[in-house]
């Protein structure tokens, strides 16, 4: 057994992968062999990915407040504490908060010397994050 002590901050996240404030605690990064690491997100209300995709997918675990995730070329979806996103292998997709409400997430990813954890791709537009369905 290990335990760890917190003594890493709480980081921004970056403008060159979110759109809004967000806020990225690390959870789980096991050394190798493992090839999991594990971050809890933060989203303030509209904040959001950018389009990104994992090589070795991504599940994501809503933990508070109201999300909205989509996958290209499908429906924005809402997701709530409790439900848990499966991110399938290089499956562009993105995550954040719905307009008016926090969301808070646990994600899990993997990675390891042949495959990166993600790839960013280009901001969620706008117009492709008003598609979202009401969340109330």
């Amino acid at each position: 057994m290990q335990i760890t002590r917190s003594t890493l901050t709480t980081v921004k996240g970056p403008r060159d992968w979110f759109t809004g404030d967000v806020w990225i605690d690390a959870v789980a990064a096991a050394p190798p062999p493992s090839r999991v690491s594990a971050n809890l997100v933060h989203f303030t209300p509209g904040a959001r990915t950018h389009w990104h995709r994992h090589p070795l997918s991504q599940t994501v675990f809503v933990t508070e407040g109201v999300g909205l995730c989509q996958r290209r070329g499908g429906p924005v979806e809402v997701i709530r504490p409790g439900d848990r996103v499966l991110f399938e292998a290089d499956e562009e997709h993105w995550h954040g908060a719905a307009p008016d409400r926090l969301m808070v997430h646990l994600a899990i990813n993997e990675g390891d010397a042949d495959h990166d954890v993600v790839h960013w791709l280009s901001p969620v537009t706008d117009e492709e994050y008003a598609a979202a369905p009401a969340t109330s």
